[in-house]
């Protein structure tokens, strides 16, 4: 029963989702007053809590407006209300935070500096004229500062700054733009710049830090900027010899680096920039966007065997102020050495970056947890993530059948967490591989930190089904109920997650390796997904992989694996093939006892090592120095080509009903072994004999909706053409967009499958 006393009604309004951080409580100050409503407004663990006193229709009026604000940057999860007796208040106002209570806050994600903000950051006039660390209720740090919740600046690493008197009349002031703006902060009393040496010896601050870092980047030295979730890495993109330099002391021979350029102006004299990409590019989450490069002032060392560059602008004050001064584009890649995770702390960074940095530019407001740069690109029109940090994380996805408190660890590589909450499935930033010491230590506190943020204990902890990964092993250790979930089923899961969806479906789960049930080597898998089972319906023609693991960083061994499946023996003898002259015969008379023996080479079904193999094959790379660089290769060849057979075959047993025989196309490619095969025809032919082949396994199953997902759909050109295809022929594809389809999205899909295994009250079988 409403309580009402004549016309007036008193309300209590709860708002889940992400309304913390992004201005909404004096949205809520405003609206109310202006409706001359009384109460107040304070964030809480649920979200952000109203009590709304007057005329009935006011406080309607203001439900209304709360279900859809007119806010960048929030996303409202639901709203309850419900009726209180009244009260009187004298007026309206800000509370302090409710700290009790179950944990609903979405955690926001740190916003680009606003148009607002930037023009006061190059006007003269204003009292933060130049000022490193501008922010507002709309824009900068968020997530890379919260300690705890609700979102409070007691609460964030800005506590270690006292407003001074100016700053704090703002935030107390309901008609300014930084009421309530938590990381407010100005020259007197906030954050500053300092310079060091590469001894970490102080040498100027401020803006003399500024212009010392400018000119030594001009003069081509490499400074380590602080920025906002870490250290970027910073050399003039133009110079090579430079940026060559850059390349020795990472450990990083071949892999593309990230560029920011001043403005979209300069991104459009470099790359090619469609309407999606610009918006992308330009958006409040300012990733890293894989662009076609058409060429440009850029240093042939920035992406020496790449034609895509991956580009990004200014995000924070600093940068802004960096790339004003400069007006050219710079190297911004993440300040670490290969395989560590990214420096946080200016104490550590001399010494984690020894020998890599000439200067340091640091400030004094410290990181709380690690966050690279979001990496992003454009597929079929719409924005497709491929690592999933800054401006993105944690944002919580929605859970449909999923109850809270379930933990996922991810996999090995590529390494992300996820929590189901009651404002949804939360996922980590962007852990790294856990191949090091530092990097399991980093897992190890995003644990720590998604459970103290959420106020969640985890009730049951999923995880990879390969039992010797870190996160497996972590898993164990918990002293939680463990589920283990296959790989591929993860994968697919996780892309029927993020679009709110829940089985059945048919996954077209490819990449490079995933532990199958059966001890071999998945990665071309076709699973038929229905609530509660899963079923492997297809996968690839297997083949083995001479040297195992090593098969991942050398082509050539693929290549040998899939000539050895077809040939036999006499795939030894075939020396005018490209991987096989680059072995000795004493090297090939091993490796054939040892594969005929099955010894360190292993038997697997990925459609990663088939595209490694065919680009041994002409000849584009033997041996790779990081993940993916022959496949990508291999994808960006242009021209035409027929598509090759890859005939759906029966299979052995009923393990894999059907395999995808790749023996056909393997075998027009070398159809006339003495003629050198056109690599861009090989490309166009085993992508459309790909694409083929999942079109008929759909159609063979029956199932109308199809999940593509797992590392290979991150190949724009194999996902574009599939999903074309598959709406062609009547089914519905689904690709990912806000959750990587590589092994960033296992997390969430070992959250979503074991909620739905729980809701379902039954166990997966293979």
């Amino acid at each position: 029963m409403a309580l009402v006393t004549g016309i007036r009604r008193r309300q209590r309004i709860e708002v889940h989702g992400a309304v913390q951080g992004v201005g909404f409580r004096p949205f809520v100050y405003r609206q109310a007053t202006a409706l001359g409503l009384t109460g107040w407004v304070a964030n809480s663990m649920a979200g952000l809590t109203v009590e709304a006193e007057g005329d009935a229709t006011d406080v309607a009026t203001l439900i209304d407006v709360l279900q859809q604000p007119p806010l960048p940057n929030t996303r409202i999860a639901g709203i309850s209300v419900c009726d209180v007796a009244l009260r009187g208040d004298a007026g309206f106002s800000v509370r302090a935070s409710e700290t009790l209570g179950a944990c609903a806050a979405q955690i926001q994600p740190d916003i680009a500096t606003c148009p607002a903000c930037l023009a006061e950051l190059f006007d003269p006039a204003n009292r933060r004229h130049r000022y490193p660390f501008i922010n507002c209720t709309q824009c900068g740090p968020r997530y890379s500062i919260v300690e705890d919740l609700p979102y409070d600046r007691v609460r964030t690493s800005m506590r270690h700054f006292t407003m001074c008197p100016a700053c704090q009349a703002e935030y107390d002031n309901p008609a300014d733009r930084r009421f309530h703006a938590e990381p407010n902060a100005c020259p007197v009393c906030g954050p500053r710049l300092s310079l060091w040496n590469d001894q970490g010896a102080p040498l100027a601050q401020d803006e003399q830090a500024l212009q010392t870092a400018v000119a030594a980047i001009h003069a081509g030295k490499i400074v380590a900027v602080k920025g906002i979730g870490g250290f970027h890495l910073m050399v003039d993109a133009r110079n090579d010899d430079a940026v060559r330099r850059l390349r020795v002391g990472k450990r990083r021979p071949e892999k593309p680096f990230a560029v920011m350029f001043p403005d979209l102006g300069d991104v459009r004299a470099s790359c090619r920039v469609d309407a999606e990409a610009e918006v992308l590019l330009a958006g409040a989450a300012r990733p890293i966007v894989l662009l076609a490069h058409e060429g440009g002032p850029i240093a042939p060392s920035v992406a020496p065997d790449s034609r895509r560059l991956g580009a990004m602008l200014p995000y924070s004050p600093l940068h802004h102020l960096l790339m004003a001064e400069l007006r050219f584009p710079v190297v911004a890649t993440s300040g670490n050495v290969s395989d560590e995770p990214i420096v946080t702390e200016e104490a550590s960074a001399p010494e984690r970056l020894s020998g890599l940095a000439d200067l340091f530019l640091v400030h004094d407001r410290p990181i709380v947890r690690p966050l690279d740069d979001s990496v992003a690109q454009i597929v079929c029109g719409r924005p497709q993530l491929l690592r999933r940090a800054r401006g993105y994380a944690p944002e919580a996805l929605a859970a449909k059948n999923v109850g809270d408190g379930i933990l996922a660890l991810g996999g090995h590589l590529k390494s992300a967490v996820a929590l189901s909450t009651r404002a949804g499935i939360l996922v980590s930033q962007h852990l790294g591989d856990l191949e090091t010491s530092r990097a399991r230590e980093g897992f190890r506190q995003a644990l720590a930190e998604v459970t103290h943020l959420t106020r969640q204990h985890p009730r049951l902890v999923a995880r990879d089904l390969h039992p010797d990964y870190a996160s497996s092993r972590a898993a164990d250790a918990s002293g939680v109920p463990v589920v283990a979930v296959q790989h591929h089923v993860a994968h697919i899961a996780a892309c029927l997650g993020e679009h709110g969806l829940e089985p059945p479906a048919l996954g077209v789960a490819w990449d490079g390796t995933g532990y199958g049930p059966d001890g071999t080597v998945w990665g071309g898998e076709f699973i038929h997904l229905t609530k509660g089972r899963w079923h492997r319906v297809a996968s690839l023609r297997p083949f083995r992989l001479s040297g195992g693991d090593a098969a991942a960083r050398e082509p050539r061994r693929s290549a040998l694996g899939l000539l050895y499946a077809a040939f036999g023996e006499k795939a030894f003898s075939m020396t005018d093939l490209p991987p096989v002259a680059t072995y000795t015969a004493a090297e090939l008379a091993i490796l054939g006892t040892a594969m005929a023996r099955g010894i360190n080479a292993p038997s697997t079904s990925s459609v990663g090592r088939l595209f490694d193999a065919f680009a041994s094959l002409c000849d584009l790379q033997q041996r790779t120095s990081y993940e993916g660089q022959a496949a990508q290769r291999f994808e960006a060849l242009t021209g035409g080509g027929i598509p090759y057979d890859l005939p759906i075959r029966a299979g052995a047993d009923a393990a894999a009903p059907f395999l995808v025989d790749w023996h056909p196309a393997l075998e027009a490619m070398l159809a006339d072994r003495h003629k050198p095969a056109d690599p861009s025809a090989v490309s166009a032919a085993l992508h459309g004999g790909l694409v083929r082949a999942i079109v008929e396994v759909a159609r063979q199953v029956g199932e109308h909706r199809v999940v593509l997902t797992g590392g290979c759909f991150q190949n724009v050109r194999l996902t574009e053409a599939a999903v074309s295809a598959l709406q062609e022929a009547g089914f519905t594809p689904l690709w990912h967009q806000r959750i990587p389809p590589n092994d960033g999205g296992i997390a969430l899909g070992q959250v979503a499958w074991t909620g739905w295994l729980e809701a379902k009250g039954t166990s997966s079988c293979a």
